[in-house]
């Protein structure tokens, strides 16, 4: 297995990790410019970071020392999907993110998934990400790592109960996932329209 593969599998290892945190005995707080976030969130976010990193280091690494492999393309968008909605789902858990966000999601990656396939099928080629594809990839990574330090909910800054620097966090965290919602409807959407000659045989 080369080095872009074994970042994939270790991306897909944090997961389990981050999950089991929240229930392991950890106290105290850290102050993040002036808001104070448990040390489990911290850790939590210091592993979806990690995480992230990798996303973007083994796509790297795979085209530039040309390692890009057929389990590469497989396994790596899948590495991705469950980092994302794991820690979406998480956040729903807790209260922070409202159920629908991580349901637009999963409809949108089965529906691409499903065109994927029906593509190579048929052409035997693999279809590569859309410029919106991109701004969701990008606004979801940067969206969850503020999410993360954000202790109030998705859109708490429109009840005006919020100010400075949590209220900053709030908004910021808001739009940027709000963002990547928008792109995630649209790349589907593209996909859609772009595989529509793939269900004429239907």
């Amino acid at each position: 297995m080369n080095l872009p593969n074994k970042l994939t599998v270790f991306r897909i290892l944090l997961v389990p990790i981050m999950v089991i945190i929240p229930y392991l005995p950890l106290d105290g707080e850290l102050n993040i410019v002036t808001v104070s976030v448990p040390m489990a969130w911290v850790l939590i976010n210091l592993i979806f970071i990690i995480a992230s990193i990798t996303d973007k280091l083994d796509g790297y690494i795979a085209r530039s020392r040309k390692q890009v492999t057929t389990f590469g393309k497989f396994l790596d968008p899948i590495a991705d999907k469950i980092l994302v909605l794991t820690a979406m789902i998480m956040l729903v858990a807790a209260g922070r993110l409202p159920a629908w966000i991580p349901v637009i999601v999963l409809f949108r990656e089965f529906l691409v998934s499903g065109y994927r396939l029906l593509e190579v099928e048929n052409s035997g080629k693999v279809v590569a990400a859309s410029m919106w594809g991109k701004l969701k990839t990008v606004t979801q990574m940067v969206g969850l790592i503020i999410a993360f330090i954000d202790m109030n909910a998705f859109g708490s800054f429109f009840s005006g109960n919020l100010s400075g620097v949590p209220l900053a966090i709030n908004i910021i965290s808001t739009v940027t996932i709000f963002i990547s919602v928008v792109a995630t409807i649209f790349s589907g959407w593209d996909y859609l329209k772009n595989g529509k000659d793939l269900l004429k045989d239907m």
